[in-house]
């Protein structure tokens, strides 16, 4: 079907959203809202918006008056019966939107594709009582509509795939990539969001890190735009938990997608985030602040920590050779002597370079005395941020010299031998012994989830990659992110964390066990002959 004329039912922020994506495609749309009054004030705000878009020179002032001629207000639900398809974008909520489903079907023809752009009911569940259950479809846009440039198309148990390929087409002619995705509790995007919180907030909870070291090293060392803090803070906990605990129950509390106590504590608290001036940051006139956060989870006050290292010597066990490399090549740029010994020297830094496992653990196995260790993750950009882990038992001095050598990019201030090195500017995060380090956790999680997503079936791998990353802004998808990463690693990562854990939320998925052993791309698809 080619779609000329559509209809927006719910001209709140996403229905005018998704009206002007269609009318600048040339397709005319019919706003209509119960509420009395809502339909013409969303035109008008949107022709604010348009207008000051063309004077910025975003369009013609010919393409905005085709776009102003598109987007016809309707003061009667009769008033559509003629259009191709109808978006229904009002509350969410199951009852009301089944009650509405049935009202259309006694407007509209019976060829009329009927979309609703939920973001976490059942498509199924709404189509349920319509006489045409198969020309009702999930069209899930994102907020907002003009810049993400990704939809959901889900299609529920009866929907004629015919009504799947005619949104897959508007959404192309509309500037969107659309992504077909099962009848699914959160579909695609909020499916594989879950994970990017739920562990920041077990990591939390254990005490490895403050919520603000978290976000930091998950923002500048992983690539994050946000920190999971900070994104929860501007969503809201009102908004955030609530989708938490909606998922974990529809999957019957599969442990992947486990709630945290801390934000349903906030939720009843009023502590939501920016909206009320105060979430895990505080707030004034729209600017985040903390507290003094000079003090590191290990309990150590991060200005005692500079020391001289013109005597400094380092011992380094790594999981893998290029990682020692890396580790030998930098310390030599600094003139720092490296411990080449079998064993390690009573008096040298005894740096693990190690994936999914704390400290401790890593001393015992490569057989060196945990008071000497630091562990280092090597699993982000170092030239950007680095995460250092002591075990409970190491001696201050060891950790002073790894917070030394690593906390600072800053050449300016450096003791004798060593000038390059300063700790003025802090390049580093001390973290509290943890099971893997904390970019360590939570990039394996968003990659085994999206790599449990394929093993469902939900949708193709690339449309996962494709949706989480338009739709959450994420540096890579998580499938290409496994790829870069190494599928091997990020096995070796969850296994030894699900291993000393004994925690089902770490279990590494088939999908990834089966392609990181075969050495093949996470893309890599097998064949269907049913």
């Amino acid at each position: 079907m080619t779609v000329n004329t559509l209809a927006i039912v719910g001209t709140g922020i996403m229905g005018m959203g998704i009206a002007q994506i269609a009318a600048q495609a040339g397709i005319q749309v019919l706003l209509f809202d119960a509420k009395s009054g809502a339909a013409d004030n969303g035109r008008q705000t949107l022709k604010v918006t348009l207008e000051k878009l063309a004077a910025k020179g975003k369009f013609t002032d010919d393409e905005l008056q085709a776009t102003l001629e598109n987007l016809v207000v309707v003061k009667e639900l009769a008033s559509i019966a003629n259009v191709d398809v109808v978006i229904e974008a009002i509350i969410e909520n199951l009852t009301i939107k089944q009650q509405l489903f049935k009202q259309l079907e006694d407007v509209v023809f019976a060829e009329t594709i009927l979309a609703t752009n939920t973001s976490s009911l059942s498509v199924t569940a709404i189509a349920a009582d319509c006489q045409h259950p198969e020309r009702v479809v999930g069209f899930h846009f994102f907020n907002p509509v003009p810049l993400m440039k990704i939809v959901e198309i889900i299609p529920g148990l009866s929907t004629k795939p015919a009504v799947v390929e005619t949104l897959t087409t508007l959404a192309k002619r509309m500037g969107h990539l659309g992504v077909v995705a099962k009848d699914t509790p959160g579909f695609i995007v909020n499916h594989g969001g879950r994970a990017y919180g739920t562990e920041a907030l077990k990591i939390l909870g254990e005490g490895v890190a403050s919520f603000e070291q978290i976000d930091r090293i998950l923002r500048d060392g992983a690539g994050f735009r946000m920190g999971p803090f900070e994104l929860m803070d501007l969503t809201g906990v009102d908004v955030s938990h609530p989708v938490m605990e909606s998922i974990y129950e529809q999957f019957y509390h599969e442990p992947r997608y486990r709630p945290h106590p801390l934000t349903r504590q906030m939720l009843t608290g009023k502590r939501l985030g920016r909206k009320v001036g105060e979430g895990f940051y505080q707030y004034q006139d729209g600017q985040k602040f903390v507290a003094n956060a000079s003090q590191s989870s290990t309990g150590a006050s991060l200005s005692t920590l500079e020391t001289d290292l013109s005597n400094v010597s380092v011992w380094i066990g790594a999981d893998r050779a290029e990682d020692k490399q890396r580790l030998i090549d930098y310390l030599t740029d600094y003139d720092i002597n490296v411990d080449d010994n079998d064993t390690p020297h009573p008096n040298s830094l005894v740096l693990l370079a190690t994936y999914g496992e704390d400290t401790t653990n890593a001393a015992m196995r490569y057989q060196v005395n945990p008071e000497q260790a630091v562990s280092i993750d090597m699993l982000t950009d170092l030239s950007k941020h680095r995460t250092l882990m002591p075990s409970i038992v190491t001696q201050d001095n060891f950790i002073a010299q790894a917070y030394t050598l690593f906390g600072s990019n800053d050449k300016s201030n450096k003791s004798a031998q060593n000038e390059n090195i300063s700790t003025t500017q802090t390049n580093a995060t001390l973290i509290a012994e943890s099971t893997g380090f904390v970019a360590q956790r939570v990039l394996v999680m968003v990659i085994n989830l999206g790599c449990d997503i394929a093993q469902q079936g939900i949708a193709t791998p690339r449309d996962i990659d494709n949706a989480v990353k338009l739709g959450l802004g994420y540096p890579y998808g998580p499938i290409s992110w496994g790829d870069a990463l190494g599928a091997e690693r990020i096995l070796l990562i969850l296994t030894r964390i699900y291993a000393l854990t004994n925690d089902p939320r770490y279990r590494p998925s088939p999908w990834l066990q089966r392609r990181a052993t075969l050495g093949v791309s996470l893309f890599a698809e097998q064949t269907q002959y049913l």
